[in-house]
């Protein structure tokens, strides 16, 4: 079997891959220092579960942030091919654009019919509207991101900064106003979707349109950006391992 981890800025995630490229095990957990010492216990942890040992493996290929940190690693694989490679196996080659929200930065990826990268634009210049952000407002609202899927028919309240300090700030004052949590959530969630609809541009993006990604399980965030990009978005059943799945496709 093969190894796919990718080392991002927030979270490291691996996935166990058979020979026929169906995933056998997969997790998520924090990114902290000594990348490659949390690398080295999650394939530990990971054979465990499958009864499997060190001579089980094929091959292990890293990708993400992190990924020249991981020195044992036999291929290393950049974050935008691994990214393509995933999501045009995991959607059997229907993606023709995709939404990737990292930890750290927003990445709009193009794709031919055939899988290969045609163009693609990022924004890592601010933390508004990443993952980083949708945890820096979990903490601020004591909200588990698993309830930031707010209700459709919730009325948004305004937050209008586009850089997280100052929708930081904005979120402190709804609060200090008695402003419903829901209706923060919401404002949180479009205005997460107005930035991205900027950096995607006036044309319309080509579909199908797919999201990965952690904060891609934010069914609000997914309703928000319909919305904002006047498409359908789809989301494939566990968006935050698609880079990971895609660095062993790709190495």
């Amino acid at each position: 079997m093969k190894i796919g981890i990718d080392v991002g800025s927030t979270g490291i995630k691996m996935v166990f891959v058979s020979p026929e490229t169906r995933i056998l095990w997969k997790k998520v957990t924090p990114t902290r220092p000594g990348q490659s010492g949390v690398v080295e216990a999650l394939i530990r942890e990971g054979l465990k579960d499958l009864s499997a040992g060190p001579d089980d493996i094929e091959k292990t290929c890293v990708t993400g942030y992190g990924r020249n940190l991981i020195p044992d690693s036999d291929h290393v694989v950049d974050e935008i091919t691994a990214n393509a490679a995933g999501i045009h196996f995991l959607t059997q080659g229907r993606a023709r654009t995709l939404i990737n929200i990292g930890g750290q930065d927003v990445k709009i990826i193009s794709l031919s019919r055939e899988g290969r990268v045609t163009d693609f634009r990022m924004n890592d210049k601010c933390a508004a509207g990443t993952g980083r952000f949708f945890e820096m407002a979990a903490r601020i609202l004591d909200t588990p991101l698993d309830d930031f899927a707010a209700d459709e028919g919730t009325a948004p309240a305004a937050i209008n900064a586009t850089c997280a300090v100052f929708a930081e700030s904005e979120i402190v004052s709804l609060m200090a106003q008695d402003v419903a949590k829901g209706a923060i959530i919401q404002g949180i969630n479009n205005a997460v979707a107005r930035r991205i609809a900027n950096l995607a541009g006036a044309s319309p993006l080509e579909e199908a349109v797919f999201a990965d990604g952690g904060p891609a399980m934010n069914q609000g965030l997914i309703y928000s950006l319909e919305d904002a990009l006047l498409c359908d978005i789809h989301v494939t059943e566990a968006p935050q391992f698609t880079v990971a799945l895609g660095a062993v496709l790709a190495a």
